[in-house]
């Protein structure tokens, strides 16, 4: 037989499955499907947040759509998406320090200009619209590892307490931590469903979004470390690409700075401008001595509470621990946010992705009677959005 004839006889390749997209759209309905309740209590909640924050911005003749918006860190964003970089601003509660933009990753930005690009929505508005879509991507997110790992009870918890958090109204406004627990949820959730190309894509993103997306490339490629060594190397090319992938939005743009700064020490450098470096907890440490022996602001003392509660609940996390992608991520979160010398008051933001420290608390309100759960519900409530009314209305320190 010539090779024509055998090559004439060779089974033809499949035609591409049309039933694949369907059957991963399916997933995906069926997903959304069993985590409406816990989004429509999670919308409900933000959006009484909201309106809190709205009545405060009136009482003081401002306008909300601007304190969520183009408030603290969300004037940086705004001017970013419409300048670019190369904005520097000398501190005027820090004399001698000199505040870049370079100190804010460009996904987010990047994402209102596309969307003012195509949609006439002004940037506060568009950035607005990317914050309040990525909270809610978020929350399904943090549902389904929440629905895999636990069921699906002590998933809605999850999400009604992240919803529920003194700062949870960051989650509402033109700020990067929505979009970075969105992302590092279903990266996560892809590593628990050995989706490994595509945690990897989703670390890249949250490398890209904020300086703490750091995290969720260390648990990729911690995880895909374990399954090479379980493996003796015999593993899926997906491993390694997911590896691969993972830190390259934040190698990229710590690269990107240091050869706009002219050295490798670029961003570093600019992050030491912003008072920010790796102290192992040193100033923190101070600085809740003092709040203890002394007088300070209310933010400052809520900073406190909430993080004493999220290394009491780490303890907790240390006697049941959840598996490996969300115990690398969870504890990596932690040093960022503990060990680094960043302002006191904003350390309850940067813990704020870090929605696995919220499993102890999940686990007891699903097994408490239905009454205790909605009494502690309703105080959570209360306290959210009237604190973070005050946030935004009244607070002497950025958020």
């Amino acid at each position: 037989m010539s090779a024509d004839t055998a090559a004439s006889t060779r089974a033809p390749e499949p035609p591409p499955r049309p039933g694949a997209r369907r059957r991963v759209l399916g997933r995906l309905g069926a997903s959304l499907g069993r985590a409406w309740l816990a989004l429509a209590v999670y919308a409900t909640v933000r959006a009484a947040g909201v309106v809190c924050v709205a009545v405060g911005a009136w009482r003081i003749g401002k306008h909300p759509r601007n304190q969520l918006g183009h408030y603290w860190d969300g004037l940086w964003y705004v001017g970013i998406a419409q300048h670019g970089y190369g904005t520097d601003r000398p501190s005027v509660t820090h004399p001698g320090l000199t505040f870049s933009d370079l100190a804010f990753f460009p996904l987010y930005p990047g994402l209102i200009r596309a969307v003012t690009g195509v949609v006439p929505l002004s940037p506060v508005t568009a950035g607005l619209l990317i914050a309040w879509t990525t909270a809610g991507l978020a929350a399904w997110g943090i549902h389904a590892v929440g629905e895999r790992l636990y069921g699906r009870r002590v998933a809605l918890m999850l999400v009604v307490l992240w919803g529920l958090l003194p700062h949870a109204v960051i989650e509402s406004m033109g700020y990067t931590e929505s979009l970075l627990t969105a992302l590092a949820a279903w990266s996560l959730y892809a590593l628990l469903t050995r989706r490994w190309v595509w945690a990897g894509a989703l670390a890249l993103c949250a490398g890209a979004t904020r300086p703490n997306g750091l995290a969720v490339a260390a648990a990729v490629c911690v995880c895909a470390a374990a399954e090479i060594w379980r493996h003796r190397g015999h593993t899926s090319w997906r491993v390694w690409a997911g590896a691969a992938l993972a830190p390259l939005g934040w190698l990229g743009y710590a690269g990107w700075v240091g050869v706009r700064r002219g050295t490798w020490r670029g961003y570093l450098d600019v992050q030491d401008n912003w008072g920010t470096y790796l102290d192992f907890g040193v100033s923190g440490f101070h600085t809740a001595r003092a709040l203890i022996m002394g007088n300070g602001p209310l933010p400052h003392y809520i900073a406190l509470v909430v993080i004493s509660a999220s290394l009491i609940s780490l303890g907790c996390l240390a006697l049941r621990p959840p598996p490996l992608p969300l115990v690398v991520y969870t504890l990596a979160l932690v040093f960022v946010a503990l060990a680094s010398s960043n302002y006191f008051a904003s350390k309850p933001r940067f813990l704020l992705p870090a929605f696995p420290l919220l499993i102890p608390a999940a686990l007891a309100m699903a097994k408490a009677r239905p009454g205790a759960a909605i009494l502690a519900g309703g105080a959570l409530a209360g306290l959210s959005c009237l604190y973070g009314a005050y946030l935004l209305t009244n607070a002497p320190s950025p958020v």
